[in-house]
This record gives C-alpha cells, sequence and structure tokens, in this order.
C-alpha cells in the first residue's frame, strides 16, 4: 500500500475550511449549517476573513488580507505567533513524543520549575507544574492555601479576573459574570474595592487616603468574613478589570493586611508574568512578596497552554491526587516553557521591554492629548489601557466597544475592551517582541480607529436631531 502523501498542518486544516467557504455552506449529518462567517454561540467579537496563518505580530487570512494584533493573541503570545526558537523546541519535542503520564514527565517539569524558581523571588522554593491553563492553576494555589491553612475562604478585588472555571469564576470580581450559573455563586468569597485612583470607592484621593483600600480589607474581613480566610489573591496589574496599576505603596500594605489577620497572599501573574510588564515576573516590579505565584498564559510563549504554581517551600502540601489533569504539565507545554525562558532571559531582552514599553506608553499619551475621547492611559511594560470617555470626559464602554469593531473592520487592527467588552478601556498588549515601527503602526491604527468612532457617533447624533427635526414638522 502507497504511503500517504505529507501535508503541512496548515494547509491540512485550512483546506476543508476555504472549500467550505467558497460554497458557501457547511453540512453536517445531513443538515445545513449556518454561514462560515456567521458567529459562533456567545462571540462578540467582529468577524474576519478566515485567518491561516501568523507570523510575528500579524495574521495573514486565505483572501490575502494582514491584520496587526495588538494584544498578543489572548495575551499569551508574548513572543508572537511563531518565534523560531520555540516553534523548533515543539516540533522536536512532537517529534519524540508528546505525552507521558504525570509521574514519568516529572524530571521534565522539575527542570521547568528549577529555572522558575531561579527566576523568582527568593522566598518561593517550591513548585508545581500540573495545569494546563491559567484558570486551574489559580484554583491550585487556592488549593494549596486552603490546605496549608486549614481554613477555607479567599478574598478577591472587585474587578479582578482569576478564570473561568466555576471556583475561579465565583472569585472575579463583576457579579454580571455569575448570572444564571448558581455554583459559581458559592459562599466563602469576601470581595474589597480595588486600589483604582482613577475612580476610588471611597472618594478619596491618592496619597492623601494613605491606601485606605488596603487598609480598610481587615474591618472588612473581620465584620464581614467567616473567621475561616485562607488567603488573598491579587492580581499585580488589574487586566480584565480595566487595566488598573496599584498607586506605589499599595502591595506593601497589602502585605502588611495578610501578615495581620495570619493569611497567604497569592500573586495572580496569569497575565503579567513571563516578561508581561518589563521584568520576569511583575511580583519583582512591584516588591509584592507573595506567599504564592501562579503563571500560565505567557509561559508557553507562542500560546502553547501550561501553568505552574510557585511557593515558599513550606507551603509543598499537595499530594499528587489533589491536584493533576491530563493535559497539565505535558511534555510540548514543557518544551515551549523552556525555550520561552531561553529567550526571554537572554542578556537584555527584559531591558529592550521595559525601553520599548515606556515608548508605547509615550505614543499612546501623545494620542490622548490628540483625540478628546481619549481620557486616561495607564500602564507598565507591554501592559497598557486606554480610557475611552464620551464628550463629558465619562467612562463610554459603547464607543470602546465601537473602536474595537472599526479597528478590525476599516484598520485591520486587533485589540480589545475590558470585562469582555462591557469596560471603557482599551487594550494594548503586543508581543513583547514588538519594534519601535510595529508600536507606531499599532497607535496609528488606534488612534484613526478612535476617530473614525468619534465620527461616527457625530454622524449618529445629527441623524437623530434630523429625524426629530423631520418629525416636528409634520
Amino acid at each position: 500500500m502507497a504511503e500517504p502523501a505529507m501535508i503541512h498542518p496548515a494547509v491540512a486544516l485550512s483546506r476543508p475550511v476555504e472549500a467550505d467557504v467558497a460554497a458557501g455552506r457547511r453540512r453536517q449529518h445531513g443538515r445545513r449549517l449556518p454561514d462560515s462567517r456567521a458567529p459562533l454561540s456567545g462571540d462578540t467579537m467582529p468577524a474576519i476573513p478566515l485567518v491561516t496563518r501568523g507570523n510575528g505580530l500579524r495574521l495573514h487570512c486565505a483572501d490575502g488580507s494582514e491584520y496587526l494584533d495588538a494584544v498578543s493573541g489572548t495575551f499569551n503570545l508574548p513572543l508572537g505567533y511563531n518565534h523560531p526558537h520555540v516553534v523548533a523546541a515543539v516540533q522536536q519535542q512532537a517529534s519524540l513524543m508528546s505525552h507521558v503520564s504525570s509521574d514519568l514527565a516529572r524530571p521534565y517539569a522539575q527542570s521547568l520549575l528549577d529555572r522558575l524558581l531561579a527566576l523568582a523571588p527568593p522566598q518561593m522554593g517550591a513548585g508545581w507544574i500540573r495545569d494546563a491553563t491559567g484558570s486551574t492553576a489559580v484554583e491550585c494555589a487556592v488549593k494549596i492555601a486552603q490546605k496549608a491553612t486549614g481554613k477555607s475562604d479567599v478574598i478577591t478585588l472587585f474587578h479582578g479576573h482569576h478564570g473561568q472555571t466555576a471556583l475561579t469564576t465565583s472569585m472575579s470580581g463583576p457579579a454580571w459574570r455569575r448570572e444564571g450559573f448558581p455554583l459559581q455563586n458559592s459562599g466563602g468569597i469576601l470581595r474589597v474595592p480595588e486600589p483604582n485612583c482613577a475612580s476610588c470607592f471611597y472618594g478619596q484621593t491618592y496619597p492623601s487616603c494613605e491606601l485606605l483600600c488596603a487598609r480598610r480589607i481587615s474591618d472588612i474581613a473581620a465584620q464581614a468574613g467567616r473567621g475561616s480566610t485562607a488567603c488573598l489573591i491579587v492580581e499585580p496589574v488589574l487586566g480584565n478589570g480595566g487595566n488598573i496599576v496599584p498607586p506605589k505603596g499599595y502591595f506593601r500594605a497589602l502585605r502588611r493586611v495578610c501578615d495581620d489577620l495570619g493569611i497567604l497572599l497569592i500573586a495572580d501573574e496569569v497575565q503579567t508574568g513571563v516578561g508581561r510588564t518589563g521584568y520576569f515576573l511583575a511580583s519583582e516590579r512591584f516588591d509584592i512578596r507573595p506567599d504564592i505565584i501562579v503563571l500560565a498564559k505567557g509561559l508557553g510563549g507562542v500560546g502553547v497552554p501550561i501553568g505552574a504554581v510557585l511557593m515558599r517551600s513550606e507551603l509543598d502540601v499537595l499530594q499528587t491526587s489533589d491536584h493533576s489533569f491530563t493535559g497539565g504539565g505535558n511534555l510540548l507545554g514543557l518544551a515551549a516553557a523552556q525555550a520561552t525562558l531561553d529567550v526571554v532571559g537572554a542578556r537584555d531582552f527584559l531591558a529592550g521591554v521595559r525601553l520599548r514599553g515606556a515608548y508605547l506608553g509615550g505614543l499612546l499619551s501623545s494620542l490622548s492629548q490628540r483625540q478628546p475621547r481619549v481620557g486616561q492611559v495607564r500602564g507598565v511594560g507591554m501592559m497598557w489601557g486606554v480610557e475611552i470617555v464620551d464628550a463629558a470626559g465619562r467612562p463610554d464602554p459603547e464607543t470602546a466597544r465601537a473602536v474595537v469593531g472599526i479597528a478590525r473592520d476599516r484598520h485591520h487592527l486587533i485589540t480589545r475592551s475590558s470585562e469582555y467588552g462591557r469596560g471603557h478601556i482599551l487594550k494594548v498588549r503586543p508581543a513583547l517582541i514588538a519594534t519601535e515601527s510595529d508600536l507606531e503602526e499599532i497607535v496609528d491604527r488606534l488612534g484613526a480607529s478612535v476617530c473614525d468612532a468619534s465620527v461616527r457617533e457625530v454622524e449618529s447624533v445629527r441623524d437623530v436631531e434630523g429625524t426629530q427635526h423631520a418629525s416636528a414638522g409634520l
């Protein structure tokens, strides 16, 4: 029997889909399915042509069009879509074996853990690498805190975002995320205000507030808690909650609160870790001094799923049966992570991220001076948020959504807005390998998108006024 012809994976993936697009329909079990450009259930993002290839920060489509990605995929591509060193490592590992059971993968996981601990704060002495996603890695961190302390409850921030599983959704801030899912409204979650100086929950002004948002946590835990608090979990930069960068001194105050309460401090670095802030860990950048650190997303370099949890040695309390997943700590993820550390850990790489991140911040700040609908610009490293406001300077989620759509449709720029499109902060988080030219192009396209959205709003107002005038004349 003749051997089957080898087909490049990208070709194998795209051929049947392209054929379906050309035919204008798809069929399954004799039933006509929606057109392939129709949004999937729950999908609210503007459609783009079929994506067939990624290169650096750019996506190439079947129709020949090209899109510039300003948000690193789902914030999980710190090295872009196809960094050659990571791709080669994954291909080599796949040619040898792609999976073995977790007990056999342990030497490979330990090798990665040793490198991560060498890059972590000195108090970190142990780790757990049996996750493929940030959501379950966060659950692992909570399990560690609960088992180590013998307590159950978790303190989180109002607009924190910690994942999509039942537990991590129940821990995440906004109530709308739990609507319709009773199990995600579990008890034992105590929510406190985040350090958002642009919109302080307590109506205070920094620094005269003396970090009231941190100091009041002890009072809230005493009055509203159940007396069984295990940990407090915080993102160094609140990503989906609006790219909130805490003010100077906040994390020192938070550390004191945790020590006074006798609870553990977890740094959720799923979004900020692996160089995103210009440091390997934001815990270093902000001197957080956590007891546990969670990593995922960027750890795979080019989107290969893997998660890791680092902790103080005395918190190494889990048994293998306590937390383990079939795809967690898989060999392909471990290979990708090792290669990613090679790149991010190279001499001057992170220093370059800090320099270009500051350059990006300057470009975005100049945009706010030219565009009246751009309010505050805030961020660090390659993690920035751009506030979209209305004519009166108030938060404007509707226009932010319009900017995201216009950016895709007219300017071939991929960006996102906060809180799954419900917020008014545009996310700008390009791959760490972005050049100054890439950053200039991103900001140029973003500025054009904001301008177009503003013009569309003015035209919409004129149309409404014209209709009202016409009706009044009848």
